[in-house]
This record gives C-alpha cells, structure tokens and sequence, in this order.
C-alpha cells in the first residue's frame, strides 16, 4: 500500500533576538513566519469511520498544531533563557507575551522546537515528514527527519 503525504499550512508573527549575534538580528525584530507541516501514512480504511479515507482530519492537525505551537509562538517575542534575567524580567513586567527557550531562537533552532511538540501529540499510524518554516519570503529552513 502507498505512503500518502498531507500538508497543511500555518502563519503566525513572532519577534525575537539572536543573543551574542554579530549581526543585525541581535536586536528585537519580527517576522510574519509561514510554516507548512506533512505527515506521511496510510489512509484509513475503515467504512465505518468518519476519517475514511484520511491519513489525518486536516481540522485535527490544524488543532494540535494551533494547540501546541501557534497559541505559544503567535505574537510573542522569543529569546534565549541566557538573555540578561533583569531584561527579561522588565519585558515581562511590561508585556503579556515574552517566552524564553534554552536555545538560540533561529528559524533552524525553531523547526526541532516545533517539531518535537508536533510528534509528541501525533496518532501512532501517521509520522511528521517535514517542516518547513519560511521567515522571509526569501529564506526558509526544513525539519527532515
């Protein structure tokens, strides 16, 4: 029986900061991410199924995906845990939204993120392919297992 691969894509704006970056990403910047997510698996054939036919429902991606990465990264700023703590403190104390990670906020750095929170909630007949998450309409990266 074939592999089918589905996709489904996501946006979200987030904002963050290259700590210790020799460039211009070091300061506070954001970017309109466009990020596609595909599965591979078999359909299901089940008659008696309302997912006949489906490797996944399309709606139960979209939710796990806005579940577990578009509610926390969506209109966020994100820095590295090892920003100066009295910085992140003040940005907390004037702003709902600052999540901090133990790594550097690339878009490479990101897609493991992501995709570790996408597998973990994945159904056992289906496996995450890739991600691919685009910062600019220019430049992109992709999550291959």
């Amino acid at each position: 029986m074939s592999i089918i691969k589905i996709t489904k894509q996501f946006s979200f704006e987030m904002a963050h900061a290259l700590r210790n970056y020799d460039g211009l990403c070091r300061n506070i910047h954001g970017h309109s991410y466009k990020m596609d997510i595909t599965l591979a698996g078999q359909p299901l054939h089940d008659e008696n199924s309302p997912k006949n036919g489906m490797v996944m429902d399309f709606g139960d991606l979209k939710r796990l995906v806005n579940e577990e990465v578009i509610s926390l990264l969506d209109h966020a700023l994100v820095l590295n845990a090892k920003t100066d703590a009295q910085l992140i403190e003040v940005l907390k104390q004037n702003y709902e939204k600052i999540v901090t990670v133990d790594f550097q906020p690339t878009t490479e750095n990101l897609l493991n993120f992501i995709a570790g929170k996408i597998q973990s909630r994945l159904p056992e007949t289906v496996t995450l392919a890739c991600v691919r998450l685009r910062e600019t309409d220019t430049s992109y990266a992709e999550w291959i297992p």
